[in-house]
């Protein structure tokens, strides 16, 4: 079988969108849409015609023709099976069987065509494929981008507490230079008052005139244990009649306004100043990150039971300085039956296998640090397990299709094991092709349809003991039960199958143990009910 072109076209021959599938002249593909009109006559019906050359197969679309032109040697069937795959494709991607409706989704009809038919000869693949394969739509792409949002979050919190930090730290100055003020009590007639908002300096007597009092406040409210606010008023007024300014305090007060005016902005809190200690300016992220992460790939049965089961695990190192890489890290693995562990080609196995410590072969060398290509870091250790044990799978889904009358009624529900508590949880059931949305009778969780993709979208936060099992209910036109299939789900967790733990950092030249951050987590790499 050999496809020439696929093309809709009007009654009356105008091609409204055309894809050819083989070396030809675009005056030979006009030619022969063309002439095609011509040839169909009037109360045929007929679904092909034949000329010298080649063969028309066609089928009527309200005022439209879906059009294939092949050669005369191509099968039939293969033919008319194209057709039909082909005719239920444009009213997924078409508002309307007319002109305007097919011209304003040309572009996406002909990628659809693409998919369908290669070089002329046709793909097996479906309608879900099909469009699956046009939306390019990555769920690695989807989780990864959760993961970094969730580092954000960690890296503005130790952001705002080293900011909290650092405020402490100057109230504890200023009570300083506060206390050596009060000193100044014993050298003369100076008489210090001090309240909650400022510092007055008086004097009375013969320091700044008789019968008169003259004094200077300075405004300590600027050293509040308060990281955000409007600086008062009293803070920013010039200092009335004599009296002594702190310039040191004064500039730090100055600098303290400034700060507070910033509001939201937590990285200008930590910009360092003249004289301010290297000490105070908070580090992005820790100097070494430990990462495990599993990938879940699971194949669940619509009739109930499991198809597959796999699991595949990393231990990452992450290691912003260089000499910060003089380490090994301890970790206990456990039982974890049926798990194959695997370490990376530069790590000391025997001592991986006898003291369960990842440490280079070379001591001498230090482990590699800055920006990698993956995100996690360098790995050092992968586990893998398979399994058919139906126990372990995490989330369990059940979805009933149900046909009463011109409806068809879908209830759909989730169990999840007690093993694991799991996070942002996506259900996504597709769904034929609809004009409205679905009647969502009844949900555990919120719900979204997705009329470009024509995909139901059942979310919960998050799944533990409290809400281990939950259902939904939703209404549509009439349907055949396998287009509710296959459903995809996604979620993350932050325990992981292999009981893999970090117990330390030991540094390889000696001295005390470094600080590290550690982090478990679990995402779903393909989770489907088939």
């Amino acid at each position: 079988m050999v496809v020439l072109a696929a093309s809709i076209i009007t009654k009356t021959g105008k091609a409204l969108v055309s894809r050819q599938f083989v070396d030809m002249s675009r005056i030979r593909i006009e030619g022969l849409l063309a002439a095609f009109p011509k040839l169909v006559g009037i109360g045929k019906q007929h679904t092909y015609v034949e000329t010298e050359n080649v063969r028309y197969v066609y089928q009527p679309m309200e005022a439209l023709y879906l059009l294939l032109v092949t050669n005369k040697q191509s099968n039939i069937l293969e033919d008319l099976e194209t057709l039909r795959l082909l005719s239920k494709l444009v009213p997924e991607y078409s508002t309307s069987l007319d002109e305007e409706g097919v011209c304003s989704t040309a572009f996406e009809l002909i990628f659809a065509f693409d998919e369908v038919i290669s070089t002329g000869h046709k793909e097996s693949v479906t309608i879900a494929q099909v469009k699956q394969y046009c939306e390019m739509e990555s769920h690695e792409e989807r989780l990864h981008k959760l993961i970094m949002q969730s580092k954000i979050n960690e890296t503005k919190d130790v952001m705002k507490r080293k900011a909290s930090e650092i405020d402490k730290s100057r109230i504890d100055r200023s009570r300083t230079d506060k206390g050596g003020i009060m000193s100044l009590q014993s050298t003369g007639s100076t008489r210090l008052e001090s309240g909650f908002g400022d510092l007055s300096i008086s004097s009375s007597g013969g320091g700044f005139g008789s019968n008169s009092t003259h004094g200077s406040s300075l405004d300590l409210d600027s050293f509040s244990s308060k990281p955000k606010g409007r600086p008062s008023s009293a803070a920013t007024a010039p200092s009335k009649g004599f009296g002594m300014q702190l310039g040191k305090s004064q500039r730090t007060n100055q600098f303290l306004e400034s700060l507070k005016a910033e509001g939201e902005v937590i990285v200008e809190d930590v910009q360092p100043v003249v004289g301010q200690s290297r000490s105070s300016v908070p580090v992005a992220t820790d100097p070494i990150s430990i990462t495990v992460e599993e990938k879940l790939s699971v194949v669940l049965k619509r009739d109930g039971g499991l198809n597959n089961l796999e699991v595949q695990g990393t231990l990452a190192l992450q290691i912003l300085q260089k000499e910060d890489g003089f380490i090994q890290v301890q970790i206990e693995t456990g039982a974890n039956n049926g798990f194959q562990f695997k370490t990376h080609p530069n790590i000391n196995k025997e001592l991986f296998s006898n003291e369960n410590l990842l440490g280079l072969k070379d001591p001498s060398r230090p482990f590699p640090a800055g920006p990698t290509g993956d995100a996690l870091g360098v790995g050092l250790l992968k586990w893998r397990m398979q399994s058919a044990d139906e126990t372990l799978v995490p989330l369990s889904i059940n979805c009933w299709p149900s046909i009463s009358g011109g409806e068809t009624y879908v209830n759909i529900e989730y169990e999840s094991s007690k093993m694991f508590d799991l996070q942002n949880v996506i259900i996504s059931i597709p769904l034929p092709a609809l004009r409205d949305p679905p009647t969502v009778n009844q949900v555990d969780g919120d719900w979204r349809y997705d009329s470009r993709r024509s995909i139901l979208e059942w979310t919960l936060l998050l799944i533990d003991n409290s809400n281990s099992s939950g259902s939904m209910e939703f209404v549509v036109p009439k349907a055949d039960p396998s287009s509710f299939f296959p459903i995809d789900v996604g979620f993350t967790a932050a325990r992981t199958f292999c009981d893999v733990k970090v117990n330390n950092v030991l540094p390889t030249k000696g001295g005390p143990s470094p600080k590290f951050a550690y982090r478990t987590q679990m995402v779903t790499e393909n989770y489907q009910v088939v």
